[in-house]
């Protein structure tokens, strides 16, 4: 008597493509949810580095009475250790400055950067472009 024969081993082509449709939708998935994490990081990190520009700014002016002329002095001064990036140019140098408005008792005095924001004109997570935050 011989045994009857048996059902080879293996997938089938619909489980296969099945399982394959499901790892692709789970890895957009987690590529999505990534993409949006990162964002929200940059975003956090762009905040922090405003702020800490803009707050060795005020230290300047607090301490020598002037705003200073460009970010450089806040590096050699050690208001900061160095000046940060920014994390959506992904560059020191595409920083903006604002000048400060001219003092009507005295117009020809230096005029100083009393504000930074991003180089970037990109809108954020609150539709906000981060050149004005």
């Amino acid at each position: 008597m011989r045994p009857a024969p048996s059902r080879s081993r293996g997938f089938t082509l619909i489980e296969l493509v099945v399982i394959m449709t499901i790892l692709a939708l789970l890895a957009t998935v987690g590529l999505a949810g990534y993409r949006h994490k990162t964002t929200v990081a940059r975003e956090a990190v762009l905040k922090e580095n405003l702020f800490q520009i803009n707050h060795a700014l005020e230290q300047h002016r607090a301490d020598r009475g002037k705003y200073p002329s460009s970010l450089g002095p806040l590096r050699d001064l050690g208001y900061l250790r160095d000046i940060p990036w920014d994390p959506m140019t992904q560059s020191r140098d595409t920083w903006q400055t604002e000048l400060e408005p001219p003092d009507p008792d005295n117009p020809d005095a230096e005029l100083g950067v009393f504000r930074v924001r991003s180089g970037s004109t990109d809108k954020g997570s609150n539709q906000i472009p981060y050149n004005e935050w």
